[in-house]
């Protein structure tokens, strides 16, 4: 798949939360609010989502990035800043 066929960071992070927290409406979480506290993710949820998201894109997500994951806004942001690298 070809960056310009990828989807973007958003659009990727709403697919597998809706996968693993099938309760959450991505369109109404607050794209700058914690994402943990707003889709109600426990630490679980929050590893079963980065798992998701590098099944999805084969994009490793090191611990160390988590606080970059921290908001819907800020992991859209990665995803699309690692899928452009």
């Amino acid at each position: 798949m070809t960056p310009e066929d990828q989807p973007d960071g958003r659009a990727l992070v709403a697919a597998a939360l809706s996968r693993i927290a099938p309760r959450v409406d991505v369109a109404t979480l607050d794209p700058d609010a914690d994402l943990r506290d707003a889709a109600d993710l426990d630490s679980m949820d929050f590893l079963n989502l980065v798992i998701a998201v590098h099944e999805s894109t084969g994009i490793d997500l090191p611990e160390r990035d988590y606080p970059h994951l921290a908001t819907l806004a800020g992991f859209a942001r990665y995803l699309d800043e690692r899928a452009s690298a």
